[in-house]
């Protein structure tokens, strides 16, 4: 059984490590200027076999980073990061762009097979008001000797004052641009791959489809090699079944898009719970392989101890269904 370590570098990162492949670098408090909408993020993001597949702060796009978090339209705040969209206007660089800042550093270990880590975050806005208070986790598991599962949970408290909507451009009248939650931006190299939905392979044209899962199958420069991504939203979530931004054209990326054409609305005081199982696996796994690796990540969200690990206290199923039921439930 391969053995996870986590290792802390204080004020800055967490690294979960299988042997001498880091699998991932968790930054969580970053050094991103204003106008990229300071957060946490994973990058790299490599395969047990040690293939990067994740992609820090691309020219066309210098908010992406590797995966993360990341909301481009809370009320009237971007934590997406670059210019915001505006009906009637298209894209306008304002001062909105908010920071999800590290507090607390609440859970960190790691038990064998898995590792993890839970903190607490405050979004603010770029003026520095308060807007959100995040209980926020990140488990790592090996699944087998080529496959690897990352469950991240999110329960986000609404602090501001007032109702805060959230949406996407699509929302805002751009069609076909309903990106904003768990985004991943996958190499250079991958542009052109095989995006994976459960009726099929295809490229951007499944973007907006309605589906429990995505994957992305992408190919390496140098080597040659393959790896597969598969994304899996869990069935508790708000709007479950989410429509997927994915591209694979201009580049490559998935996300889970749960305000993708329909804004939610979240009272003050209310709470907003998501969960996501993110399967990274060597080589090419195929339509059937993807599937497959789908029902591990389904798997690995049932499975309430997989959430964290064994010696660590925080449990985001707890926050989660706490987040979903009143009075501090999700208000659509």
């Amino acid at each position: 059984m391969t053995t996870l370590q986590a290792v802390h570098t204080l004020g800055r990162s967490v690294a979960v490590t299988a042997g001498d492949v880091e699998l991932f670098a968790y930054v969580y408090r970053p050094d991103t200027p204003v106008l990229e909408s300071p957060k946490p993020y994973l990058h790299p993001v490599r395969t047990l076999g040690g293939d990067v597949v994740s992609l820090y702060r691309p020219h066309d796009h210098v908010w992406h980073k590797g995966i993360a978090w990341s909301l481009p339209h809370v009320g009237e705040h971007n934590f997406w990061g670059g210019p915001t969209y505006e009906r009637g206007r298209g894209y306008v660089q304002l001062d909105n762009n908010g920071s999800a800042v590290h507090r607390e550093m609440t859970a960190l270990g790691a038990d064998g097979g898995r590792a993890g880590l839970a903190h607490r975050l405050d979004w603010i806005s770029q003026a520095g008001r308060p807007v959100i208070e995040e209980r926020r986790s990140l488990t790592a598991t090996v699944l087998d000797e080529t496959t690897w599962a990352l469950v991240f949970g999110t329960a986000m408290t609404n602090v501001s004052g007032g109702p805060l909507d959230f949406g996407s451009p699509t929302t805002k009248g751009r069609e076909n641009a309903g990106y904003g939650g768990l985004f991943w931006r996958g190499p250079r190299s991958f542009t052109g791959g095989i995006i994976q939905s459960p009726s099929g392979a295809g490229g951007d044209e499944l973007r907006g489809t309605r589906a429990e899962w995505f994957g992305f199958r992408g190919r390496h420069d140098e080597t040659g090699g393959w790896s597969t991504i598969v994304m899996v939203d869990d069935a508790a979530n708000p709007q479950h079944p989410p429509r997927w931004f994915a591209r694979s054209e201009m580049f490559a990326c998935l996300c889970p898009a749960p305000f993708f054409g329909e804004e939610l609305r979240v009272e003050h005081g209310r709470t907003l719970g998501f969960r996501y199982a993110v399967v990274i696996a060597d080589g090419d796994r195929g339509d059937e392989g993807s599937a497959l690796l789908a029902e591990r990540g389904r798997a690995v969200l049932a499975d309430v101890s997989a959430d964290v690990p064994a010696d660590v206290r925080a449990d985001v199923r707890a926050d989660v269904s706490a987040a979903l039921a009143p009075p501090g439930g999700v208000v659509a």
